[in-house]
This record gives C-alpha cells, structure tokens and sequence, in this order.
C-alpha cells in the first residue's frame, strides 16, 4: 500500500508495532515557543517487550493491508548538538521531590527544520511503502515503528538508566556487567511492573531516568505516518533499549495542535481533538491497546498557564525571571491519543462569596443508587484505581476548577461554576465512583471545532455554551455529555477506533438521564423532557440519514474483523480520514437510540443497575460491542429477551446502514410526547402570526438569528444581489470560525450548524461568477487563520 494516502480522503494508518514493543509510561519536557509557533524538547519512551506481557486476545495473524517488503534507509548517528529552544523560551533547573531536572544544552545546528542531511524531503517522506514487518527476521535489526506525523526529529538515542543513583535496588542479578543492555532492561522492567501502592516512588524514578544520560545514539528515520527506530546488533525486542529518548520539535502546521488568539486577544496553543490525534505533537503508540501513564515538565513564559490531562492540580514553579514550569503526571494507564494540553493565558474562574441562603441545597440520592456498593478485584492492570478507594467512592463531587480568557470571567461565574457541581453529583448518583480524582474545565477559543471534548481530568468547552437564552440548558447538557466520557470513552474505551458509538451512544443517552437528575426533575417531568430530545434527535437521525452515503451510516464498518490487528500490532481505522466523516452524528444518535431501546426493554431501574455493574467490570479496560451486549443480555431472563441477541443487535443496528427496522417501528407506533405537541401547536401558530399582514414600527430591530442570516446570505448568492455582498463577506468571516464545527472522534459532539459556513463557500464557487469566486477566496484567506485545520482544508479544497 503506497503511503503517500491522501490525508483528507482515505483510512488512518496506525502502524505502531505495539505486539512486539509497549510503551507504559511517557516523560515528556517541553518548551512552548509562541513566536515560532513551536513546541521542542525530549520525550522518554519506556518500554516492555513482548515477551514481558501479554499479547492482546484479539490480535490476527492476518497479513497487514499496510505491510511491504521495501526496507527502510536509515541514517547513520552522528554527533549532533543536544537541541535547545531558542532565546525566546526558557529553560533551567527545577526541583522535582529529591532530584533534578535539568536544563538544557547548546542550540541545535542543524537545518532550519532540525533535520540531519537530506532524508527528509519536503513531503516529510523518506519511503515509497509501509512497512508492518518489525519483528524477528534472523540476522535483521528489531525496528521499533511509531505513529508519528508532521513533527522534526532531531536526536534518538539509548539512555543510561544504570547511571541513576540508587537504581541498583531495581536490579535482582547483581554479577550483570554495568552498563549493559540486559542490566538497562531488567532495571526497566521492575520500574514498570511496580505495584500499584509505590505509584509515588514509581514516578520519582521515572523522572530520574528520564533525565539520565544517553549511552549511544540509534539508527531512526521516518515516513509520513510513523518513525522507525533502531540499534545495530539488537536482532529481537528483548534485546533493543527499553528506555528511548527522542528529540524533536513540532510544526507550525502540525495537525494535533491550533496556535491561535483567545476571545481576549492573547495567543494560545492547544489540542484540537485532530483526527490524527496526538501523533503530531509527540512520537507515540497511538493503537488504543497501548496504554500508559505519563508525566510531563512544560516551559512557557510566566505570563502563561498550562493545563494538562493530570491528576495534579499543577501550580507555576519560577525557574528564571519571566519563565514559568508545570508539572503534571497520571497513573492511570490510558491511550496516548487522550492526552491534552493547552498554553494560554488563562484565568482561572473563582466562585463569588455567597450566604449560605444561596448554596445549591444538597440532593437526595435514591436508596437504591445509593446503597450500590461493589467489591472485589478489578480487572484492569494494576495502577491506584479509586473504584477500591472507599473515601473516593462515596465522593459526589470531585476537585474541579474553572478557565476562561478574562473576558469571559462574569459567563463562566453565571453559569458554569454553578452547574459542575450539580452535573457531577447527578453523574455519581447514576454510575458511582468517578473515575477520575478531580476535573479542570476550561473554556476554549472561537476556533474550537466542537462544543465540548473530554480528557482524563480535563474538559474543553466551547464559548456557544455560554451565551444564548438558553444558555444554562445548554451548557448542562454539554457538561453532562462530557462529565459522561469519563466513564465511558475514558475509563472505558472502544478497543476498536470505528465502534465510536461506545463512547459517544452512552455519552448521549447518559446525558439526558445526569440533566434530569441536575435539574431535580420529577419522573414525570424528566420523561417528558427525555421524550423531547428523542423527538428532535429522531428527526435529526433521519435528515443525516437521507445526505450521507450508506457507508459512512455503518457503526462496526469492519464487521467481524473489527478489533483485528496485524500479527505487528498495526491497523488502520476504516473512514479514519473521510471529510465527511466529521461532520456527521450517526455515531452519536443510532447509539443512543439502541441504548435507549436496550433501556426500555429491560426497564430503567434494571438497566441503569445493570449499567453500574458493568462500569466496575469493565473500568480501565477496552471493550468491543459485543462485551457489552453480551454481558446485558447475560442479565436479561430468557423469557424477556424476545429474539434478541449479539447477533440480531450486529445485524440490525451496528452493521447495517439507514434507520433500524425496530427504531422505525418503534417511531411509528409511538404518540408524541406533551412537550413536543406543546411545540408543534407553538409553531403552528406562530406560522400563522407571520401570515398576517403587519406594519413594522420605526425603530424596530428584528433579531438575525444565525440560520436566517445563513438562508438571506444564501439568497444573495443566488441571485447575484451584489449590492449585498457585503453582508456575505460579514458573514463568513465574523460567523465562520463559529459555524464550521467538527467532533473529535471518541469525544465532544458537533454543532448542528456545522456544515453552514462551508455550504456557503460551496454556493459561491459552483455559481461560476467571477465575482462571487473571488469573494470566496478573500474571506477563506482572512478568516483560515481562525478556522480549525480539519474545516479549512475541505474548505481550501473547494477554492483552489
């Protein structure tokens, strides 16, 4: 398979050969340069062979769609500088419990890209083929491959972790020769089989070694889509470095992270929930069976604030005058692609003083969520899980704080800090223990291309949540479909990329159900307001349904081969890179609709019981569809099942296109709810009120709404009105940023204007009027900057 795929159109790749190598744990140290728009430094891979752990059930021997037999050319170490950032960032020595961070050396002087001799092309392709095949060949180096993408890899090179002090207590042959090979991994391999309860002495010693010499630097190129890593002599897995450090700096275009302004002005840089995920902002496993822990040293100067997916509440460490570090860890094994940062100057949002009259009254939990307790032991990796935490189980409401530019101070006072309390206390009430020890939430800029995401510890909110008369419904709604991804799209993930509707079917379903018990609804009430929101995703299903191929309609595309890797590791994620991909819902609303039937087959109180036990089972793991169905159907008598089974749910829902055969019945047989009668008469008779013939007084200023100032530009368009084209340009590049909205995949939801704005520039350019093409191109180049890259790149694909 030719790799030179084009980026907008096909499958992604991952290519990480995590069956032979592992990463458990990440050390990254960082500096944030935002006159370069870059971000440079180390990062530690350490890593456990395959021999050490065991191989994913699900892996296949079938050959890789990817694999090749074209070997790849590597570059031979040379002496190389130790890379800096340049004089506009900072660097220094910062205590870390009782060792050292250190500061950094020379400046690198290799070329503008930080490149070595000439194996980067332009393309950033130095091979014309994939190549899976990494694992034992006779004579032939290992290669350890990772996802890595739009990043200059400066240095990789073996780190000495014998040279630590201390370090001995972690070798168990004391005749080994120090300094070799077997001696480095076997002190890696105890550092990473740790148990649980020395997760602090565990994560001191990751930070000494990552911060150890290096001992010999190692054979590396890379491709478009990975970097491949080597060292002569090192024939299997057990014998290659198990702790790699890797310098590199990212690109200004880099497609993991936007650098762009906040609503105050001020530049800022974060992930953007890329459909390439992190690989472009550091060399990683990106396969979901990867899972690891990190810690991460961030540099920016003092003026900033960085937030991060931690479990820390980092505060700023001076390590020179105007220069600021942050330091943030996890312990929790996750995929690489769920870690988050953002650099901003953010401010953090505090709670007005208020007499006890005002606080929120604390809610009733129902006895039989209450009372719900699980024991036993987990079936995760070990790693300090808070659902054996008695403190942690019983604990409503997590640590949370609040970000915002400043000028969004007084919206995030008025509603945000008063609905997260409610939100997560509602959340606990449902599913129990939080599985995450405390939640950052901050307030993203204008080119945020979703209305929320979810990271461990950390949730992205777009400023649209705030503003509005329905601003407070809005913004609990989406706070409770991201507080819900802790559960389910975080602590428990789809072990396959394509089965998104596990992460966001349960978000969307569970959204309604945390709201309701926000709001203190009675059961009546929340049915009604339940019922409501199935009528207008219903309708929404159906519009999606009707304008997108029928494959993109599919929830497990891949069928039976879903889960299935290469005998490497390596995969790819089937429409991983479709644009029309992101704009759609299918993955949210056809999951909701089976959980909400699989709800009401088997009865709420049943259902949601069922549901507890299943997040304590499954909590920290990777599932597929069918360990979920299988497990509710196990909990179902027989005489209650009626036909259903894995198969006949494969079959119906999640391997077929268009509407299912049971929702479209269910749709059909069902009477509308109050609520939704009550809206259709409003609009009855407001369609009837706009007939009338009326007077408009002098002064009056009619309300634009978006979707009318949408259909007017439209008209404009259409007709040519180019006394009004004016109004179009205003359009684009003041409602723009805002209308193009994209979902990350696993996490957020899109916005239902998401395709507006590109629509618009749609109708320009098919028009054929000079005029009106050069209209288009003229706002796409003032308002790209703003845009998110996903959005810009269909859009620039129509104009040129």
């Amino acid at each position: 398979m030719d790799i030179t795929l084009d980026p907008s159109r096909d499958d992604l790749p991952l290519l990480a050969n995590t069956s032979h190598m592992l990463v458990r744990h990440y050390a990254l140290d960082l500096d944030v340069d935002f006159e370069s728009q870059v971000i440079e430094g180390t990062i530690v891979l350490f890593l456990e062979d395959g021999n050490r752990f065991k191989k994913p059930s699900h892996s296949s021997t079938e050959t890789c769609p990817l694999e090749s037999n074209e070997a790849f050319n590597f570059r031979m170490p040379e002496p190389c500088p130790v890379p800096v950032t340049n004089a506009r960032t900072f660097s220094s020595k910062m205590a870390y419990n009782d060792f050292t961070i250190c500061g950094k050396g020379e400046k690198d002087t290799s070329d503008k890209d930080g490149n070595h001799d000439n194996w980067e092309q332009a393309s950033g392709i130095s091979s014309s083929k994939y190549c899976c095949d990494t694992g034992d060949h006779g004579s032939e180096d290992f290669l350890l491959v990772l996802d890595c993408c739009d990043l200059s890899v400066l240095k990789v090179e073996e780190v000495d972790v014998a040279a630590v002090p201390g370090i001995e207590k972690f070798t168990r042959s004391p005749r080994l020769t120090v300094g070799s090979e077997v001696l480095r991994n076997e002190i890696i391999q105890e550092l990473v089989t740790m148990p649980a309860d020395r997760w602090r002495e565990q994560l001191d010693y990751y930070a000494r070694c990552s911060q150890a010499p290096g001992c010999g630097e190692l054979f590396f190129d890379t491709d478009t889509w990975s970097l491949q890593i080597r060292k002569k002599g090192a024939q299997t897995a057990t014998d290659f470095p198990h702790a790699v450090r890797i310098w590199y700096k990212t690109k200004p275009e880099g497609r993991s992270v936007t650098w762009t302004s906040d609503q105050s002005g001020r530049p800022c840089v974060y992930t953007i929930g890329s459909p390439i995920n992190n690989r472009a902002l550091f060399p990683c496993q990106e396969p979901p069976v990867a899972m690891s822990t990190w810690q991460a040293t961030v540099r920016a100067a003092a003026s900033f604030v960085v937030l991060m997916s931690g479990e820390n509440s980092a505060k700023p460490t001076q390590i020179r005058e105007g220069c600021s570090s942050w330091h943030y860890y996890v312990t929790m094994p996750m995929p690489a692609s769920t870690f988050t940062v953002a650099v901003g100057c953010w401010t953090e949002v505090m709670p007005e003083p208020c007499s006890s009259d005002d606080r929120p009254s604390e809610r009733p939990v129902p006895s039989s969520q209450a009372d719900f307790r699980c024991v036993g032991v987990c079936g995760h990796m070990e790693y300090p899980c808070r659902f054996q935490n008695a403190t942690a189980t019983t604990q409503e409401v997590i640590p949370h704080r609040v970000f915002a530019p400043v000028c969004l101070k007084d919206a995030c006072q008025e509603t945000l800090l008063r609905l997260i309390p409610s939100c997560l206390s509602a959340a606990h009430s449902v599913l129990g223990t939080h599985p995450f020890s405390r939640l950052d939430v901050l307030v993203v800029p204008a080119n945020f291309p979703s209305l929320g995401m979810a990271s461990p510890h950390i949730i992205f909110l777009s400023q649209s949540t705030l503003t509005g008369s329905s601003h407070l419904h809005l913004c609990g709604t989406r706070l409770c479909h991201e507080i819900a991804h802790a559960w389910f799209g975080l602590a428990i993930g789809a072990r396959d990329w394509t089965e998104e509707w596990l992460s966001e079917g349960f978000a969307t379903h569970l959204e309604d159900v945390f709201w309701a018990e926000a709001q203190q609804l009675s059961p009546d009430e929340a049915q009604e307001q339940q019922e409501l929101r199935a009528c207008l995703r219903w309708h929404r299903l159906q519009d999606e349904l009707r304008n997108s191929s029928e494959e993109m309609q599919v929830l497990r595309p891949s069928k039976e081969k879903t889960g299935h890797v290469s005998e490497s590791g390596a995969s790819v994620i089937k429409h991983g890179l479709n644009p029309e991909k992101i704009f759609m819902q299918v993955h949210y609303l056809k999951g909701y609709f089976l959980l909400r039937f699989l709800a009401k087959r088997l009865g709420d109180e049943t259902y949601f019981s069922f549901l507890r036990k299943f997040v304590y089972t499954f909590h920290g793991q990777l599932i597929l569809s069918q360990d979920f169905l299988q497990m509710l159907l196990e909990s179902i008598p027989e005489e209650k099942r009626l036909g259903l089974s894995v198969e006949s749910i494969f079959q119906d829902w999640l391997e077929s296109s268009g509407i299912p055969q049971q929702l479209q019945r269910e749709r059909q047989a069902g009477a509308e709810c109050g609520l939704a009668r009550q809206v259709g008469a409003e609009v009855s008779k407001w369609i009837q009120v706009n007939r009338r013939p009326r007077k408009r007084k002098r002064g009056e200023r009619a309300v634009v709404f978006e979707k009318v100032r949408h259909r007017w530009c439209e008209l404009i368009v259409r007709h040519k009105f180019t006394a009004a084209y004016g109004q179009v340009e205003r359009f684009l590049q003041e409602d723009q940023v805002r209308l193009v909205s994209r979902p990350r995949a696993s996490w957020g939801a899109p916005s239902s204007r998401a395709a507006m704005g590109i629509y618009l520039y749609g109708e320009l350019m098919v028009s054929e009027d000079a005029r009106q093409q050069q209209l288009a191109r003229r706002c796409f180049e003032l308002a790209r900057g703003r845009m998110d890259k996903s959005s810009a790149e269909v859009v620039a694909e129509m104009l040129f």
